[in-house]
């Protein structure tokens, strides 16, 4: 075995004591993922202690707690990191405060406790953000029983979230949200919970395990279980971008596949039993301007009373999310146009003079959460448990399901438990509540921004810089001093630049303009043209780190042409 490696609107206490240094570069800077045929190579020649498939934010998560106690650990995603429901959430790091309503209040303790290391172990991803909850005269929950509800969320977070909740009358209310429905409005709260980049926290678990000495690899299906004497022991995979076969050998695999937990579980022996059911969450983007507010809202919606939240997100505002039972297969489940009009009417049910309407929503996209089957009960999706739990099938596969993007840290930790269990080796701790994630080594994240501002010149994409690479945006912002064009903008009025297109190809395992514009970057969900602009610009710019002759850009462009279109293309009607 290897050693282990070493290890807003209010700011989140510091990690470590902040003394406002700001240091030039990671000290040794990080160094790049190795190429793919060299991740290739070891997969084949090598055999693990454990191959985990699926490079959603469960399995990278898993990968890297594992590399970290010092296994060796494969890691296959047949799409991208992420490139599932982990990048189609809510993009929020909570506590799950409607989950309180339902009496799960052991996952509300969990997530809090999750929401408190997450603020400090990655800084840069995970940031605090105040929300507002109005209440209405006859509403469901009244004025009293949010504020015990609240009372009880402070405390199930043992008073250590950013700030304590804190009661307000209509008035108050009414200033922090101009424009807001002020009929029948008695007052409500402010309470505090976390905002992330749900595809970027996901890639800073896939570069921590790697950085640990994992060998991860996106773009690589499994086709086939291999069994021996009647336990599984590694699986055959196919590139699929070259076509390449290869045998990976592990002494255990872990099935984190999230919603297409069963299509793994049919390759098994005796697979045949679901342990996941599916709910679908839509969420739309629109522009900043047509509904601004600086702050979340956490809104009863007045077509059936379910939780529901307004989200600022740079130049747009987050509406979401639905959450409805689905047969829907992973890859192809979209927002329909029931999806859209009920979030619609739900914020012009407080915002009235929004007049939101279809032609204002800039992007729709829609997630499966891969919930225990279990949980249902005799209940819907919205009051199913979000616990998680892990089965093991006759053949030894792990399968991990259920849980919430908070709480993503404690599924990898309870996983490799089992994992160093079905080896049988000693147990060791789980170090990653303790160890930043990549980028989280910051000894001040206001410094690092005023940095950032003093040399970048412009705002937006200095504050996005620190924000996606933390300690490490200056490897990003030192492309442009070697060629200033790739200053210029991926797309206009978004901070996104040129230079990270080659950045995300030479350090983020960036293989196609989906990786980028979709996932690293989140320029096809801020852009009515779903970023087929940007990624023409992009195109030219990665071409001759991939390779790409002038027909094969031109093949890029189509496949990201489709894949946008598969993604974000609005159903006639639900599914």
């Amino acid at each position: 075995m290897r050693p282990q490696p070493a290890a807003q609107t209010a700011p989140a206490p510091a990690l470590r004591g902040d003394s406002g240094a700001v240091p030039a570069l990671p000290s040794p800077p990080p160094q790049p993922p190795p190429p793919r045929s060299e991740r290739l190579l070891a997969l084949s020649s090598q055999s693990f202690d454990v191959l985990v498939i699926g490079g959603g934010v469960t399995g990278c998560g898993i990968a890297r707690d594992a590399a970290l106690r010092g296994l060796r650990v494969a890691l296959v995603e047949r799409e991208d990191f992420a490139s599932g429901t982990s990048s189609r959430s809510s993009r929020l790091i909570h506590g799950g405060i409607r989950y309180l309503e339902h009496g799960h209040l052991g996952l509300v303790f969990e997530s809090s406790i999750e929401r408190y290391r997450l603020l400090r172990l990655a800084p840069h991803l995970v940031r605090p953000l105040a929300f507002v909850w109005p209440v209405y005269k006859g509403a469901r929950i009244a004025r009293w029983k949010l504020s015990a509800g609240l009372m009880l969320y402070d405390a199930l977070a043992l008073f250590r979230n950013v700030k304590a909740s804190q009661g307000l009358n209509a008035r108050q209310i009414s200033e922090l949200l101009p424009g807001l429905r002020s009929d029948g409005l008695t007052g409500g709260a402010r309470y505090y919970d976390a905002a992330t980049d749900d595809a970027r926290l996901t890639l800073a678990n896939a570069i921590g395990a790697s950085e640990a000495g994992a060998v991860v690899l996106n773009h690589a299906s499994v086709r086939a279980l291999l069994l021996e004497d009647g336990r599984a022991r590694g699986a055959t995979v196919v590139d699929s971008l070259t076509g390449q076969e290869l045998t990976v050998r592990a002494r255990v695999l872990v099935n984190a596949t999230g919603p297409w937990s069963d299509e793994i579980r049919k390759l098994d022996a005796n697979g045949s039993t679901s342990t996941v059911r599916g709910s679908k969450g839509v969420h739309i983007s629109v522009p900043r301007e047509r509904l601004p507010t600086d702050c979340a809202i956490t809104l009863l919606s007045p077509v059936d009373g379910r939780v529901m939240f307004i989200l600022p997100a740079g130049t747009h505002t987050i509406i979401g999310t639905t959450e409805t039972a689905t047969q829907a297969h992973p890859s192809e489940v979209r927002a329909s146009l029931a999806d859209v009009d009920y979030l619609l009417a739900s914020a012009n049910g407080f915002f009235p003079q929004a007049h939101l309407v279809r032609e204002d929503v800039v992007s729709a996209w829609a997630g499966i959460r891969p919930l225990v089957a279990s949980g249902y009960g005799h209940g819907d999706a919205n009051s199913a448990s979000r616990e998680h739990a892990i089965h093991t099938s006759p053949t030894g596969v792990l399968a991990i399901s259920g849980g919430k993007l908070t709480t993503y840290r404690v599924m990898a930790r309870d996983t490799v438990d089992a994992v160093e269990k079905a080896l049988g080796v000693p147990h060791h701790k789980a170090t990653t509540g303790s160890i930043p994630l990549p980028g989280g080594d910051l000894s001040s994240l206001d410094a690092e921004l005023a940095a950032a501002r003093a040399e970048v010149g412009r705002e937006d994409t200095a504050v996005h810089l620190v924000h996606a690479y933390g300690s490490r945006w200056r490897l990003v912002w030192a492309l442009t001093r070697e060629q200033p064009t790739l200053a210029e903008p991926l797309a206009p009025g978004l901070p996104y630049i040129r230079a990270e297109a080659i950045h995300g190809v030479t350090h983020e395992l960036v293989h196609t303009l989906s990786d980028l514009l979709v996932r690293r970057l989140k320029v096809a969900f801020e852009t009515r043209d779903l970023g087929r602009a940007a990624a023409r610009i992009a195109a030219a710019d990665i071409a001759p780190l991939l390779g790409w002759s002038p027909d094969t850009v031109e093949r890029q462009l189509a496949d990201y042409s489709r894949d946008v279109e598969r993604l974000f293309a609005i159903e006639p009607t639900s599914r």
